[in-house]
């Protein structure tokens, strides 16, 4: 008796080994949890969007090597007095001048020009970040909406499951004699509409992974993190008054106003002429004699003295300032909608998933019960679990709308980068 109880223990104790390396090697092979920081790091690599950023801060910082660069010399030679008549015939009597003409910028136009530049090379810069936040935003709501899918298949299976074991209390019900054929037929297509849901929401739920999937660059073939979407607020929190100071949409206002105001300080240094000047020799073919020379040229501003491309850029200066103060005012505004938006759909969210769940869940319960005992009509059962699914499905959406607009407010608020790019 004792050998054959120590078999059974030995025996036991193998089938439990065996299934605990069979479970440690199906959980090395399955694939990593995909969270959200990961996804957004993924997407940020390779996007398009990230792309195009990169190579606007290159081609600015390429114009500001360009608009730090001084003019080209001019080397000039000019020959005279040749195929003429008498002694000027041929070259003999020819006088070649060779010089080197040196534009020379005044007013500041070197300076001006690299202003601009430094202007232009910020605004690209906050250009990149726009496009970074954006696409944190785009994985965002990519990465909600595919854990909420996965939320909605649980329920729609789960649903799919129920109203299967309602068709089977009915056909109970109807064999014993106590309901009439109908109710089977009616829980039978509650039945079929339930599996239809759960159909549905498979499919909606490969949309949603593989939208996800090419924004990051790869399939997403591993589970999501359920946090994405549970995280809520403690409670609500006091109304602040919204500003725009420090936010990336105010940044890029603030450049915009930059690069104009650089663009008028341009044009104010194009009113003052350049001096061109040319030391040169001349050698005479007659007597090859040698001499120097030295030219200077200033061109004379009688039709275009400037006046009117400082007019021009004043008024563009005056656009990009009136268009800041707009950018402030928009600002603020969407900052306090998305705020009210979020604490809205987050006290939504909390009703929805906790008191409202818990009842719809409790009546579906008692309901069950009461129709397989006989003291509720399946109609009653229909109704409550109808409710369930229907608030199961409301405290979905209520998350999915937090989470949203928690994302649009972050990236409304999301902090301008400071000077070195942080």
């Amino acid at each position: 008796m004792h050998r054959m109880f120590a078999a059974l223990l030995a025996a036991v104790s193998c089938v439990s080994v065996a299934q605990a390396q069979d479970i440690a090697t199906t959980a090395a092979h399955a694939p990593p949890l995909l969270t959200l920081d990961q996804a957004v790091a993924a997407a940020g690599g390779g996007a398009p969007a990230a792309d195009a950023a990169r190579a606007v801060i290159a081609a600015a910082e390429a114009g500001r090597t360009v608009a730090g660069l001084r003019p080209n010399p001019t080397v000039i030679t000019e020959v005279e007095n040749v195929a003429g008549t008498g002694p000027y015939g041929a070259f003999r009597g020819a006088e070649t001048t060779v010089g080197l003409s040196i534009p020379i910028e005044l007013g500041g136009k070197r300076s001006a020009r690299i202003a601009i530049a430094d202007a232009r090379t910020t605004r690209a810069m906050l250009a990149a970040a726009i496009a970074k936040a954006d696409i944190r935003l785009q994985v965002t709501e990519l990465y909600v909406n595919a854990v909420a899918a996965e939320r909605r298949l649980t329920t729609a299976l789960d649903q799919a499951r129920i109203a299967n074991e309602a068709l089977n209390a009915a056909r109970v019900r109807v064999r014993a004699g106590r309901a009439s054929p109908i109710e089977e037929q009616r829980a039978d297509v509650t039945r079929l509409n339930a599996e239809a849901a759960a159909g549905n929401a498979r499919r909606l739920l490969d949309a949603a992974r593989l939208n996800l999937g090419r924004r990051i660059g790869h399939s997403v073939t591993g589970p999501l993190d359920p946090a994405a979407l549970e995280k809520l607020p403690a409670a609500y929190r006091p109304q602040l008054e919204p500003t725009a100071e420090g936010t990336l949409a105010l940044a890029a206002a603030d450049a915009d106003l930059a690069i104009a105001d650089a663009g008028v300080r341009l044009a104010r240094s194009q009113r003052v002429p350049d001096v061109t000047v040319g030391p040169g020799v001349r050698r005479f073919s007659e007597s090859n004699d040698v001499a120097a020379l030295f030219s200077i040229s200033v061109p004379l501003p009688l039709f275009n003295s400037g006046r009117a491309a400082v007019g021009q850029a004043s008024a563009e200066r005056t656009r990009a300032e009136a268009r800041r103060r707009m950018t402030a005012l928009d600002v603020e505004q969407a900052i306090l909608d998305a705020r009210t938006e979020a604490d809205n759909a987050a006290t939504n969210a909390r009703t929805a998933n906790g008191p409202a769940l818990a009842a719809a869940q409790e009546a579906a319960r008692i309901a069950r019960i009461g129709y397989r005992e006989g003291k509720f009509g399946q109609l009653d059962l229909l109704d409550a679990e109808r409710t369930l699914a229907e608030t199961r499905l409301a405290a979905i959406d209520a998350l999915v709308a937090y989470q949203n607009a928690r994302a649009r407010l972050e990236r409304l608020t999301a902090p301008a980068p400071d000077e070195q790019g942080n």
